[in-house]
């Protein structure tokens, strides 16, 4: 795809968020003319509503390996992360989460309750016995939250391997699944008593996402209100974006792993020709489609910025810091803060080509080349 003036427009953020399914949008414009009652009103019109909402539910369910009813409808994964963990009496995290899961870890223990970091390795996979470990003597109800696959540099976290000792010691093992759910198989992130997902992720919209319940007992809602979602999540679901979701988690469902796999060598063919100037952040297994490298001449947000000139989207960070010039917190606890700071996240994703990923290998040996030789 090319842009104003013939400049190729390459898009390699796809961890930020990715270009909606036409199908998608296909779905959203059909719901937007005939479902956009409200779903909890019992007349013909609300009724419409409610069915495509249901719908989704079940396409969603069916993606989470969950019962329909199991399926809370969100604002997106930042809202079901925060749904999961408010009330936690404990929790067992990382430096390696997402914001929406280390704010509410820090807020929790400003107000004096217990959060045990767990400590971060230079390769990125946290130990499961440090996890659990990291559970020793903690009230019943904790929770542990621990992320399928790092949205920084795709590191794969073996979230099942804690699953039944997490439990044994009266707690709850929450997965935020957001980045893993339809590019590796499932076993890999159904593992949480509750699971966050984000329907953007994958190919559907923004502003709709999912909690997954999936062990007896509900979470404390944040919000009150009415008595939506079983009263956990009160407020009037879009059924527009539902219809969306619904169709994207279908599409995550039927074959995403192995589309996403198929990746894994155009990801291998840009780690290749970046590394004559930048170290790869992360180790195996990752996801197949992240590369994030720190690059030994550029501040990551500086390189962000050449690359945007020349048609490139990529990024310096996790895109909830956009806008900041804050390093990755992610990439400082793994390997420290100068390589935080010239810290690039690539993400390849379904419509990503050879042509794309040259075109960018191109772009990234103009610019490297050219701080080369700068006095």
């Amino acid at each position: 795809m090319t842009g104003p003036a013939g400049v190729r427009n390459v898009y390699l953020d796809w961890n930020a968020t990715t270009p909606p399914l036409p199908a998608v949008l296909d779905a959203m414009r059909a719901a937007a003319e005939t479902a956009w009652a409200n779903p909890s009103s019992v007349h013909r019109a609300g009724r419409t509503a409610r069915a495509v909402v249901e719908r989704a539910r079940e396409a969603v369910a069916e993606l989470g390996g969950v019962e329909p009813r199991d399926v809370v409808f969100t604002s997106g994964a930042t809202e079901a992360n925060n749904l999961a963990l408010r009330h936690a009496p404990a929790i067992v995290t990382s430096r390696l989460e997402h914001p929406s899961v280390v704010r509410v870890a820090e807020a929790l223990e400003a107000a004096g309750g217990v959060v045990r970091w767990v400590h971060v390795p230079e390769s990125g996979a946290l130990d499961p016995d440090a996890v659990i470990a990291a559970t020793e003597g903690l009230p019943a109800g904790f929770v542990v939250a621990w992320m399928a696959a790092n949205h920084e540099t795709g590191v794969l976290q073996a979230v099942r391997a804690v699953q039944d000792a997490v439990r044994a010691r009266g707690g709850r093992l929450h997965v935020d699944a957001v980045q893993a759910v339809g590019k590796v198989d499932a076993r890999d992130w159904r593992a949480g008593d509750t699971t966050s997902i984000a329907a953007h992720k994958i190919r559907g919209p923004k502003g709709i996402g999912a909690l997954l319940l999936r062990s007896p007992g509900i979470p404390r809602p944040v919000l009150l209100g009415g008595a939506q979602e079983r009263g956990i999540r009160p407020g009037t679901i879009d059924a527009i974006a539902a219809a969306g979701f619904g169709v994207a988690a279908a599409h995550a469902r039927d074959g995403g792993p192995e589309r996403y796999a198929a990746l894994a060598p155009l990801r291998d063919r840009l780690e290749r020709a970046a590394l004559r100037g930048a170290s790869i952040n992360g180790s195996a297994p990752r996801l197949p489609h992240v590369a994030n490298l720190s690059f030994h001449a550029f501040r990551g947000d500086e390189l962000v910025a050449a690359l945007d000139l020349d048609g490139v989207r990529a990024s310096s960070g996790s895109a909830c810091s956009a806008g900041t010039t804050e390093r990755s917190p992610v990439i400082e606890a793994m390997v420290g803060r100068a390589r935080a700071e010239s810290a690039v996240r690539f993400s390849l994703g379904e419509s990503t080509t050879r042509e794309d990923v040259d075109a960018a290998i191109s772009v990234l040996d103009r610019a490297i080349s050219r701080r080369s030789s700068s006095p």
